[in-house]
């Protein structure tokens, strides 16, 4: 039987995939419990049009964010920190600091989960390079600065 699913389901499939699997699992669970509803002629062509828009949605997210990602990494970021002798820092240069710079620097609010410093700890002055993720198909290298203050 088949039948398209209105979640996520392990071992079956994705929300909105068109499956085939036994009746009884179909009107016995699937449907009751509101993971699928059964695949009539009517419900595949409403189940085209959700994945056509969402398409369309996600290909303007998609060009968003790399507009997005261009902007912030033409903008030269630059990280603010208390430097003492030999150019080492006061503490350590972290993914909040990153995100803050990049948001007063460009405008663009980035949650400091979506940015990942390849090293594992700055301390020190110089150039350095993070990865941003701003979208789950966008992704890119960022080069900062961390200067004295």
């Amino acid at each position: 039987m088949e039948v398209i699913l209105k979640k996520d389901v392990d071992n079956v499939g994705y929300k909105n995939d068109l499956v085939t699997v036994k009746p009884g699992y179909a009107r016995n669970f699937l449907v009751p419990q509101g993971m699928a509803v059964i695949a009539t002629p009517s419900a595949k062509k409403v189940r085209e049009e959700d994945l056509r828009q969402r398409a369309h949605r996600e290909a303007k997210l998609i060009e968003e964010a790399t507009k997005m990602l261009k902007k912030i990494q033409d903008a030269g970021i630059k990280v603010g920190a208390k430097a003492g002798e030999g150019d080492k820092i006061f503490g350590s240069v972290n993914s909040i600091q990153v995100a803050d710079a990049i948001k007063t620097a460009t405008g663009v609010d980035v949650d400091r989960k979506k940015v990942g410093l390849k090293e594992s700890t700055v301390k020190s002055l110089g150039k350095y390079t993070a990865t941003i993720k701003l979208h789950k198909d966008v992704e890119g290298e960022l080069e900062f600065e961390v200067v004295a203050e």
